[in-house]
């Protein structure tokens, strides 16, 4: 059966619909709230609590076609891009899920029906495989399913057993190949030839049903779970007849494109499948809110945008072309990825900026690797000369290898490393599962949060816990966490703090000094005054004033995304923030550091909508149906099936959890403090609001007044005056200048009188003094044109330093090298310097040592001059 991708694609989706199962979108390739990961890697991702059991859903069998990525940390393909058939850097997994429900037998017959019925594939094409050690898989393949026992193989745990990390849920698998044919080279599965390409792995069932003790001990999980993935582009190169997954109709589209927009009629060449390959990440990636930087995620963005930009520039392409691209994409995947579509002009943008900018020192660099190669002896790079690419000119190492591979050469990467030293920040995060996940701190109960609605409210104890472990009394004077029924208390989520308060109980109090989730438990954590016991009352309290602040603080976050997106462009997304009682802070995406004006323009559009008292209100709605109506939502957040969408009138309508005002006016003012760059591509905000704004408005006037009253005039005329002041201090270092150069010229000539013949050569060495360090330069300028031929050493002590300087006229740079003498010198007062043949200058710390410098550059002429 001829199918495109896009069929494919719905025809999996439809099929498991079909089945109960529920479509789920595909997640952004950043895991919402998982630091554990660099990128979403495997269609799992976006169910790992659920498999872990922290997270429940209202449904209980999925399917999903995720977007994954694998370019960074411990799963990287990159490398292999352009050099294989089937290796990318994204790529979409199709994928169907129980979380208890089915089991091994359903997963089974679903995957065979749909591979042979739906998609009409040869039943004789098909082999599988099963562990070693899972004879009801076997059973279920030979005797239900009919596969062959010789299309059968029994495989060990190393391919065929999955585990999530180290401890927790774990189980065996059952692969799906599919076989190309006797024309190509390759052995079955477990075979010693299994490494060739006829017999290729389509789909992966995994059969998630122990829970694997720290000592290695398997316990069956309560709950065993199915997690499936099949690689969308290799299904679809088997039904397009194609033995490479670059010959399929998406990535064709994306190959021809960039041929035309580059100028090549070479479509098979590799730089084209790296090219079509790395559009896709790119942009999906700038889609889901990464910008290019030098460390983390933006990294990888950088790498994978540079190494494309060399592929084109191999290809003969001129000026920027990669970023033209992005409109193909958008065609082809524009569909099922509505998100491409939303943000096509900001990835053109990004991508556009960042080729520009490697552009410029792409040609110089590759000169430099030539220059290098044509010098080489050996097989291999100097570490040295990678790392010079890398911090001169912006070539990530990666890259450089792939082009040192290119002529059959490796590089020194231990010397690169070497190199890097503090500099070195890559992205090579370890992709597990964090702590051991049979001590996790876990907890079955579902808090109700009231607090919406009120800051009191009457619930009942229906967990414990302390040092970590689940107890059934917290006795008194002792820390621990307390889980209620209901709660009004705000757990950290969203960038916005946890409560703090008190519970009431029994007579007593417990002090709560933060409030956090556990799953999807609400634990209130703090000190009890009383002893407390699972099934007690309890009435909450939030501290409302702090509540009342953090409101303010956090309703002003929406209002400044909003007035940041107006003023300064749709390509600003939000990229973190941190919501306080006492102030707010906001990471942004923008590419350049925000102007005063704009500062001004953004403080006062804010405040504007803080007069105009907008109407605060919240609805929760499918999380669908709220982007559809084009709410916000933010970066790195994981979100539910059904989500609250929080509107600010027409201003502002963002996808939050968070608590909040119920008017803008009810924020009293807005006062940004400080904007800064954090990260390239990353800029930040600090704000205060209501009394806090009041606060810091009083302050700036105090210190106004203060400035006004040192200058000698009122507030208004401040900044007039500061400027009279500057005006007066320039013209004061001019004259100071002047006096400091007629000085210096003055005991030059004194010192030409005092000139010393070195076997023939005219050496002044001497310590000068009442002159400006500054003015050495100039000073062993006109000492040399009055030499004509020689060589002139001055030093200079000043409070706790000394400085060197060396010149010798051009005759005698032949004998003399002035950066020779020169650290001579310095090494006698503690320092070092350098500089050219003909003029050199140094640095020290020990001003008690300068006639000793001296002497010692003395001796060392007198050696040189011989």
């Amino acid at each position: 059966m001829q199918m495109t991708s896009a069929e494919i694609r719905e025809a999996f989706l439809a099929f498991f619909a079909e089945k109960g199962h529920q479509r789920v979108p595909s997640a952004s390739l950043i895991p919402g709230n998982d630091p554990t990961l660099l990128f979403t890697n495997a269609g799992m991702v976006p169910f790992k609590d659920v498999f872990l059991g922290d997270e429940q859903r209202d449904y209980s069998r999925a399917t999903s076609s995720q977007r994954c990525l694998r370019a960074g940390g411990k799963h990287n393909d990159l490398e292999n891009v352009g050099y294989t058939a089937r290796h990318h850097t994204f790529f979409e997994m199709l994928g169907n899920f129980s979380f208890g429900d089915y089991f091994k037998r359903e997963a089974i017959q679903y995957a065979w029906e749909y591979l042979t019925d739906v998609l009409q594939l040869p039943k004789e094409k098909l082999w599988v495989t099963v562990f070693t050690e899972d004879d009801e898989a076997y059973d279920i393949w030979a005797k239900e399913i009919g596969v062959p026992t010789d299309r059968i193989s029994r495989i060990g745990a190393k391919d065929n057993f999955w585990a999530m990390g180290d401890t927790g849920p774990c189980g065996p698998c059952s692969e799906i190949f599919y076989d190309h044919g006797e024309e190509i080279w390759g052995g079955p599965p477990g075979t010693p030839e299994e490494d060739g390409d006829r017999y290729i792995e389509i789909w992966n069932l995994v059969f998630m049903q122990y829970n694997r003790q720290a000592d290695g001990t398997l316990l069956p999980l309560p709950k065993p779970s199915v997690d499936t993935g099949m690689g969308l582009e290799r299904i679809a190169a088997v039904l397009q007849h194609v033995h490479s997954n670059y010959e399929i109709d998406l990535f064709q589209a994306l190959i021809k494109s960039a041929a035309s927009i580059i100028g090549t009629d070479d479509l098979d060449n590799k730089s084209l499948r790296v090219i079509a390959d790395h559009i896709r990440s790119c942009s999906f990636l700038i889609a889901d809110g990464v910008q290019p930087s030098n460390e983390g995620r933006g990294y990888v963005l950088r790498r994978i945008i540079r190494r494309a930009v060399r592929h084109g520039s191999m290809l003969g392409a001129r000026g920027t072309f990669f970023y033209k691209l992005v409109a193909s994409l958008v065609e082809q995947m524009g569909d099922a990825y509505p998100e491409l579509k939303d943000k096509q002009k900001v990835i053109e943008q990004a991508l556009q900026r960042e080729e520009e900018q490697f552009g410029k020192t792409l040609e110089r660099g590759l000169n430099i690797l030539n220059e290098a190669l044509t010098e080489l002896d050996g097989t291999v790079l100097p570490g040295e000369l990678v790392f010079k690419l890398y911090d001169t000119f912006g070539f990530p190492m990666d890259l450089t290898a792939d082009m040192a591979r290119e002529k059959g050469l490796t590089i020194d990467e231990a010397g690169f490393n070497e190199a890097m030293e503090a500099q070195r920040q890559r992205a090579q995060q370890a992709s597990n599962f964090g702590v051991d996940y049979n001590e996790r701190l876990k907890s079955n109960q579902k808090s109700e949060f009231l607090g919406y609605t009120d800051v009191t409210g009457e619930s009942e104890i229906v967990e414990l816990f302390a040092n970590g472990e689940a107890v059934s009394e917290l006795p008194a004077e002792s820390k621990g966490i307390v889980v209620l029924t209901r709660t009004p208390f705000y757990a950290e989520s969203g960038g916005q703090i946890g409560d703090t308060g008190k519970l009431i109980v029994n007579g007593g109090e417990f002090l709560v000094e933060d409030t956090q989730y556990i799953g999807k438990a609400i634990a209130h954590h703090g000190q009890a005054a009383a002893t407390l016991k699972v099934g007690d009352k309890v009435a909450a309290h939030v501290d409302s004033h702090r509540r009342e602040a953090v409101k303010r603080n956090h309703s002003a976050t929406h209002l400044l995304h909003a007035a940041l997106r107006n003023l300064l462009g749709e390509h600003v997304t939000q990229k973190g923030s941190l919501v306080t009682a006492e102030r707010l802070r906001f990471d942004f995406s923008h590419f350049e550091s925000v102007t005063a004006e704009q500062l001004d323009a953004i403080e006062r559009q804010v405040n504007e909508e803080i007069y105009n008292n907008l109407q605060v209100s919240a609805a929760v709605m499918p999380i669908e149906e709220a982007k559809k109506a084009g709410a916000m939502a933010l970066f790195g957040e994981k979100y539910d099936d059904d989500v609250r969408v929080l509107r600010m009138g027409d201003f502002s309508m963002e996808l939050c959890g968070g608590t909040h005002v119920r008017q803008t006016g009810d924020i009293g003012a807005f006062r940004i403090i400080s904007e800064a760059g954090i990260a390239s591509g990353v800029r930040r905000i600090e704000a205060v609001t209501g009394a806090g704004a009041v606060q810091f408005t009083l302050q700036q006037q105090q210190q106004l007044r203060h400035a006004a009253s040192l200058l000698k005039t009122d507030a208004m005329h401040v900044a007039e005056r500061v400027q009279q002041q500057i005006d007066r201090s320039r013209q004061l270092e001019r004259t100071i200048d002047e006096l400091s150069q007629k000085i210096a010229a003055q005991a030059g000539s004194d010192l030409i009188g005092n000139a010393l013949d070195i076997h023939g050569v005219k050496v002044v060495i001497a310590e000068v003094a009442g002159v400006e360090a500054k003015a050495l330069r100039s000073m062993v300028d006109d000492l040399k044109n009055q030499l004509q031929s020689g060589v002139v050493v001055l030093g200079l002590a000043a409070e706790d330093k000394v400085s060197l300087i060396v010149g010798v006229t051009n005759d005698l740079t032949g004998r003399v090298k002035a950066g020779e003498v020169v650290n001579v010198a310095a090494a006698e007062v503690g320092g070092k310097g350098g500089g050219r043949p003909d003029l050199a200058q140094a640095g020290g710390a020990d001003p008690t040592k300068l006639d000793n410098a001296l002497s010692a550059a003395k001796t060392k002429l007198e050696a040189l001059l011989r």
